[in-house]
């Protein structure tokens, strides 16, 4: 037992960090990405996987009191894993489908979501046909008849009373829509035909909703934290928003020219009524910014200063931060954007005290990006 003078001592306990995340084997090569979990519900490129956050947690787990904070948390990964561990957790993203998405993984389904499922596509069904709404080249991404059914289901789950309800069909919804539209895939922005029946839109809705259910009732998170989802700029944020005192950080930021989130949730957006070009605008990572002129590698460097400014003011000291994150490919050179946020970090107070590159699955089509393509990320801890 030590006696009162003989607490561990910074350089220990970074030792012991240091020691604890060296023996993770960060590429999880083996981890079964198919399997069956509330994380497989909607597509989400680029998504985090949930062995990053599941380690962090694990080996970091946050102090009493505290939240899991994730300030670009995408479809919820880190805030599903951290409810799954049972802490509560804070997400914002400027992403409104990412948002919606992670509400729905962390919201419970009331029990009556199967009749309500059933009542939407019998109204659906028997709705007269409605003005499409005012979307570009819709008829170009979308058959005329897939519009229609597009239409009436999202007519349809605006009566729906019960918020719970209505947020899980519109996330629903919202997961079908590349299915069936001409888009070949949420990885490839090109235009195909598909040949999708009118039956086939509410069949597959149907079976979207039925797997829904069956993942969510099995997964058994809910009873346990609470998870905040605010969707909003991170850049818009005070620490005063933030729902309790932040005492990990797991987030993977957007990063120049990875990722067009925005782009490949764009019909998504208009058809749930969202402005995909204000996201554009304001994405962080959208390629546009960093071809057009707009944008520079220090702007990213600017930005991260400005969330790590946040997260000083928001977290506890002696708190941990983790971020992962990848290295661009502009204009044919790499860029190593860990060395912008290590940058970001010190300046604001942040001790570094682990870091390391871990190996992209190859075969994840998420990033099989051919103007930006990575091979490796970087997972970067600090303390606070």
């Amino acid at each position: 037992m030590r006696v009162a003078n003989e607490f561990p001592s910074k350089i220990e306990t970074s030792e012991r960090v240091y020691s604890v995340l060296s023996s993770i084997r960060w590429d999880f090569n083996d981890a079964d990405a198919g399997r069956q979990s509330i994380h497989a519900f909607h597509s989400y490129p680029a998504k985090f996987i949930p062995e990053i956050p599941r380690a962090i947690i694990r080996a970091l787990p946050p102090s009493s009191g505290t939240v899991v904070f994730d300030p670009f948390c995408g479809c919820g990964t880190t805030l599903v894993e951290a409810q799954s561990a049972g802490h509560a957790s804070v997400g914002v993203d400027l992403n409104p489908i990412g948002c919606l998405v992670s509400k729905v993984k962390t919201t419970p389904l009331p029990d009556n979501f199967a009749s309500e499922v059933d009542l939407c596509i019998s109204r659906a069904r028997s709705m007269s046909a409605l003005p499409l709404p005012s979307i570009p080249n819709l008829d170009h991404w979308f058959a005329r008849e897939v519009s229609n059914v597009l239409a009436a289901l999202r007519a349809s789950i605006c009566q729906v009373r019960d918020a719970a309800v209505k947020q899980a069909l519109e996330a629903v919804l919202s997961s079908i829509i590349v299915r069936v539209s001409n888009q070949d895939s949420d990885t490839r922005y090109a235009a195909v035909e598909k040949q999708v029946s009118t039956s086939a839109v509410y069949e597959v809705f149907a079976q979207t909703a039925r797997s829904l259910s069956a993942i969510s009732h099995s997964a058994e998170l809910w009873n346990k934290s609470p998870a905040t989802v605010i969707n909003r700029d991170i850049f818009d944020i005070t620490p005063d928003e933030i729902p309790g005192e932040v005492g990990l950080v797991i987030t993977s930021p957007p990063y120049p020219n990875a990722y067009e989130y925005w782009l490949y949730h764009k019909y998504r957006m208009w058809w749930l009524g969202y402005d995909p070009i204000a996201v554009k605008a304001k994405e962080i990572g959208a390629r546009a910014h960093f071809f057009s002129g707009r944008r520079s590698l220090e702007d990213f460097y600017f930005q991260m200063s400005k969330v790590f400014r946040l997260l000083a003011a928001a977290m506890r000291k002696g708190g941990y931060c983790c971020f992962v994150v990848g290295d661009s490919k502009i204009h044919g050179e790499i860029v190593d954007n860990s060395a912008h946020v290590v940058a970001a970090a010190s300046e604001c107070g942040f001790e570094l005290v682990f870091k390391c590159d871990r190996e992209i699955n190859p075969h994840r089509k998420s990033f099989n990006l051919h103007h930006a393509r990575i091979k490796k990320e970087h997972v970067i801890v600090w303390q606070r």
